[in-house]
């Protein structure tokens, strides 16, 4: 009888579908800590996932582990290559987030362009008289860069062309059909100087792509927004130019060090807004991530996993 560990919290549904599921053990380890549930570990033979790390070192200790479900999309913090060697197939739960990870960014956008944390701050500390400082700007003709033009990207592009914003595009690996109705720019550098926004949608690499000649090529009222993965903006750099007012406003859903300490430079600068990495945390996506992500379990130890969803190539 397989025996499953789910690590972090799992909507109800997903936990509803797995008691209906014949044949099948299971612990529940909602605490998101980083070590919480890697005492469960040496009796899986299943993993279920959300954000915590899964390293070679853990993975060596589950001698009877099969199959590794990732709650989500992004895989960055799960060692594949030592699944990999152990033919430990590698799941995700596929397209079911983009839309809300691209309506959080759209937030995140109007919220930054119309200084609403500065705004709800003064009046709760008493200043009326706030709502007269004129900083708060539309969006409305506005020029968006997004960087990363896949689904979310997309999404994006169409939330951002019903506020009127123009849309400029970067991602080299698309060919120039999928930017049907946006202008494709061949570089990042070169549309930097031309955009009121920044929005950052790439898959974790290994270096920082909006680093300080970046920054410097931005106009000063620019809002940069990332959704995507942390240490994709070089953070000390970016802190440097809030503090020179270089920078216009900044959206962040993610952090290069999460969760961030409280004395986090990003939170004495009241043009900044950073949510806690829950772009794709609605009630609905929740949902959907937690009913696919057990589904991926249960259709292995079935038989029949959609190959799709692996991305180690383990079938």
């Amino acid at each position: 009888m397989p025996h499953l560990v789910i690590a972090g919290k799992l909507h109800p549904s997903g936990l509803n579908l797995l008691n209906k599921a014949d044949a099948i053990t299971f612990d529940y380890v909602p605490d998101i800590d980083e070590t919480s549930y890697l005492e469960f570990l040496p009796k899986a033979d299943g993993l279920v996932i959300r954000t915590q790390r899964l390293t070679a070192q853990h993975i060596a200790t589950a001698p009877n582990l099969k199959v590794v479900s990732r709650h989500g999309v992004g895989y960055d913090a799960i060692d594949e290559f030592a699944l990999k060697m152990r033919n430990i197939p590698l799941t995700i739960v596929g397209d079911v987030n983009s839309r809300t990870v691209a309506e959080h960014t759209m937030m995140l956008l109007l919220a930054a362009s119309r200084c609403l944390v500065k705004s709800v701050n003064a009046l709760r500390e008493g200043d009326w008289a706030q709502r007269n400082s004129f900083e708060p700007k539309e969006v409305f003709g506005k020029t968006l860069l997004i960087i990363g033009y896949g689904r979310i990207g997309q999404h994006l592009s169409a939330l951002a062309q019903a506020f009127g914003i123009k849309v400029l595009a970067y991602d080299p690996f698309l060919s120039d059909g999928a930017f049907d109705g946006v202008t494709r720019v061949g570089s990042i550098t070169e549309a930097l100087d031309k955009t009121d926004f920044v929005s950052l949608h790439i898959p974790k690499t290994d270096g920082v792509i909006i680093g300080a000649p970046e920054l410097d090529m931005l106009p000063r009222h620019a809002v940069i927004i990332n959704t995507a993965r942390g240490g994709i903006i070089d953070e000390p750099a970016l802190i440097e130019r809030l503090k020179q007012n270089k920078i216009g406003a900044v959206g962040l859903d993610v952090l290069a060090d999460e969760p961030p300490d409280s004395d986090n430079p990003m939170f004495q600068f009241d043009n900044v807004i950073i949510t806690p990495h829950s772009a794709g945390l609605t009630e609905e996506c929740a949902e959907r991530m937690a009913l696919v992500s057990i589904q991926n379990i249960l259709d292995y130890f079935n038989g029949n996993l959609e190959p799709s969803l692996v991305v180690n190539g383990i079938s």
